[in-house]
C-alpha cells in the first residue's frame, strides 16, 4: 500500500505486493502485460476476503474475479491438463474482440463482464470495457482501471437497491474502494484524460463502439473508409442472414465480396485499418455466416499491423466461438 502519497503520479509507481514469479506466470499464460491496478485490485479483494479474494464481491455485487485472476488464485494448477489450456479463449465471451480480456464476470443471465481493452497486444490497456454478451456486441467504456469500473458498477447497483441492509453493505464497500483508489492514485472517472486522448486517435467506431486505433501517418496512410455506412452494412448483413435460400444468400453476399476487393487494394497501399474494420464489423454482427469472411480479413489485418497475438486469438475464437462454455478451467 502506498500510504497517503500526496503526489498522485508517484503513488501510481508503488507496486502491489504480488511476487514477480506470479506476475510472470500471469503474463506468460496470456502473453500480455497487465497494468498495476490489476494486481492492486487483487490485494484489495484479499483484504476483503483473505480466503477467497476472487469471490470477495460476489455476495455484495454479484461480481467474480476471473481470467488472469484465476492464475493469481492458483486455479490453473488444480486442472490436470493445464498445459493444453487455451488462455486465448479463457472467459472469451461470444462478442469479445481480441482487444478485450475478461477479468470480472457478473450476472450470468445477461453475461455481463468487464475486461481490459488494448489497441495492441504489446501495449497496456487503454481502458476497461463492459459487455453483456446475451444482449449485443456493444462495449461500454468504464474508466481506465478496475477500481473505477467496479465503482461505476457499484453506483448503478446502489440506485437499484431498496433493501436497507443491502444498501449499507454496498455503501461500506464503496467507502473502502474509494479510499483504496485514492491512496493508490487511481482515477474513478468514467472517461479519463487518457481515454479522451485515445478517442482522438480512433479512426472508426465499428459495431462494438469501442473504436479502432491504427497507425495513420502524416500522408494519411493507414486507414480508408468502408464504402458503406454502418447502418447500410448492418442492412446488408441482415439480408444475408435472413435470406430464404442459399442462392439468395450468395447474391446478398455480393456487396461484401466487392468490399473484400476494396480491402485488397487498401492492403496493397498500406491502409490496413479498412480490412480490420470490415472484419470486426462482421465478427460483431455475430452470425456464423460471416465467420469464414472474418477469418480471411482479421488475421491478415492483425498480422499486417504486427498485432500477431490478436491474429492468433481471433483464429482460435472463430474456430471455437461459443455462447456458453467459456471457462477453460471448468471441470
Amino acid at each position: 500500500q502506498c500510504e497517503n502519497t500526496v503526489d498522485v503520479k508517484k503513488s501510481k509507481s508503488c507496486e502491489a505486493d504480488v511476487s514477480s514469479d506470479l506476475r510472470q506466470e500471469v503474463e506468460n499464460h496470456y502473453k500480455l502485460s497487465l497494468p498495476e491496478d490489476f494486481y492492486h485490485f487483487w490485494k484489495f479483494c484479499e483484504e476483503l476476503d483473505p480466503e477467497k479474494p476472487a469471490d470477495a464481491l460476489s455476495t455484495s455485487l454479484g461480481l467474480r474475479l476471473v481470467g488472469p485472476y484465476d492464475i493469481l488464485a492458483g486455479k490453473h494448477k488444480m486442472k490436470k491438463k493445464s498445459a493444453s489450456l487455451n488462455f486465448n479463449l479463457h472467459w472469451r465471451f461470444y462478442y469479445d474482440p481480441p482487444e478485450f480480456q475478461t477479468i470480472i464476470i457478473g450476472d450470468n443471465k445477461t453475461q455481463f463482464h468487464m475486461g481490459y481493452f488494448r489497441d495492441s497486444p504489446d501495449e497496456l490497456p487503454v481502458y476497461i470495457g463492459t459487455n453483456e454478451a446475451k444482449k449485443n456486441c456493444i462495449i461500454v467504456q468504464s474508466g481506465d482501471n478496475v477500481f473505477a469500473a467496479v465503482k461505476l458498477f457499484l453506483m448503478k447497483k446502489l440506485k437499484e437497491v431498496t433493501d436497507k441492509k443491502k444498501t449499507s453493505l454496498l455503501k461500506n464497500i464503496d467507502e473502502q474502494l474509494t479510499e483504496a483508489a485514492r491512496q493508490l492514485g487511481y482515477s474513478l472517472e468514467q472517461r479519463t484524460m487518457k481515454m479522451k486522448q485515445r478517442d482522438k486517435k480512433v479512426v472508426t467506431k465499428t459495431f462494438h463502439g469501442a473504436g479502432l486505433v491504427v497507425p495513420v501517418d502524416k500522408n494519411d496512410v493507414g486507414y480508408r473508409e468502408l464504402p458503406e455506412t454502418d447502418a447500410n452494412l448492418k442492412k446488408i448483413c441482415k439480408t444475408i442472414v435472413e435470406a430464404p435460400s442459399d442462392e439468395d444468400r450468395l447474391k446478398a453476399f455480393a456487396p461484401i465480396q466487392e468490399m473484400m476487393t476494396f480491402v485488397q487494394f487498401a492492403n496493397d497501399e498500406c491502409d490496413y485499418g479498412m480490412g480490420l474494420e470490415l472484419g470486426m464489423d462482421l465478427f460483431c454482427y455475430g452470425s456464423h455466416y460471416f465467420h469464414k469472411v472474418a477469418g480471411q480479413l482479421l488475421p491478415l489485418a492483425y498480422n499486417l499491423l504486427k498485432r500477431n497475438l490478436f491474429a492468433e486469438i481471433i483464429e482460435d475464437h472463430l474456430a471455437n466461438r461459443s455462447k456458453e462454455n467459456i471457462d477453460q478451467l471448468a471441470a
